[in-house]
């Protein structure tokens, strides 16, 4: 415990019998408030992912991803169809373990502390089923429980939820019978009702109508201006544009820019810079035959 205070002391201890009782990872895992960098300089980023790397086959899907996600920013990542955005945030949330990497949820390793950074996140990830045998509140209930929350806690925070969702007409619905919107809507619910500190939320908009997109939305903005961190993936820029502070640009299992958003679009639109560094825009000669109708 002297070894780093005491640079004398240091050089006349062996290295090897303070470094076990001096790990970095506890002391940066304080889940009440953000804790600081070993510098104490900055505190810890909400999400570290550092050089993630995912092959499939002959196939990689990820080749060396690192981004360092600020908490309490709002946190876009945009990227081409078989980008790499969801095998990404799926290794960096314990949905699939990476070949290389590592990813840090507020300073707690993923994959050496599962449980512990776990409880620190909300998923809603894109295409995973759910108990669809269950209603809406059911469903919900159980997601609760099943992280440890007080049974009174959860019954007070469903209705709450499925009201500002604007599920609570169908909350005794199965959700086998629920729309695609409406289960994008429910899956959120479950993803928010431990109060995490991150949301990692894969194409959080897809099939939700209007109405309910900008409810979301408000529901998002309120939880970053209280101090919780979103990472979105989306195909909309200029939903993620108006909405996110920082994007990450992925393409080819790379990430091509990261940063604040004026950083990244540079000027430009998102979109405008988006296909500048992707490549695309075909020209659309040919097709003649479409037009001979």
């Amino acid at each position: 415990m002297t070894e780093p205070r005491h640079e004398p002391t240091s050089t006349s201890e062996p290295p090897q019998a303070a470094e076990p009782q001096a790990p970095t990872l506890p002391q940066a895992a304080a889940p009440p408030s953000p804790p600081e960098a070993s510098g104490g300089a900055m505190p810890l980023a909400a999400l570290s992912i550092r050089g993630l790397a995912k092959r499939f086959g002959e196939k990689i899907a990820v080749d060396g991803v690192s981004l360092e996600v600020p908490a309490g920013s709002f946190y876009g990542m945009v990227g081409p169809n078989g980008a790499g955005k969801t095998t990404t945030l799926s290794m960096a949330t314990g949905l699939l373990r990476p070949d290389f990497g590592t990813a840090l949820i507020h300073g707690v390793d993923v994959w050496a502390r599962p449980l512990e950074a776990k409880k620190l996140m909300g998923v809603l990830p894109d295409g995973v089923r759910l108990f669809d045998r269950l209603t809406g509140e059911q469903l919900v209930t159980y997601s609760g429980l099943l992280r440890g929350m007080d049974r009174e806690v959860v019954g007070s925070r469903v209705p709450e939820l499925l009201a500002a969702l604007d599920l609570q007409a169908d909350a005794g619905t199965l959700v086998v019978d629920y729309s695609a919107g409406m289960t994008k809507k429910i899956a959120l619910a479950s993803a928010l009702i431990h109060a995490p500190r991150l949301l990692v939320l894969d194409e959080p908009f897809e099939s939700v109508d209007p109405v309910s997109a900008a409810n979301i939305r408000g529901i998002l903005e309120g939880y970053v201006a209280s101090g919780g961190t979103v990472i979105v993936s989306s195909h909309v820029m200029d939903l993620v544009q108006r909405m996110c502070s920082h994007v990450a640009v992925v393409a080819g299992g790379r990430v091509l820019a990261a940063g604040s958003v004026d950083e990244v679009r540079d000027g430009s639109t998102l979109e405008e810079r988006f296909v500048q560094m992707v490549g695309g825009g075909h020209r659309t000669e040919g097709l003649e035959w479409l037009r001979t109708f």
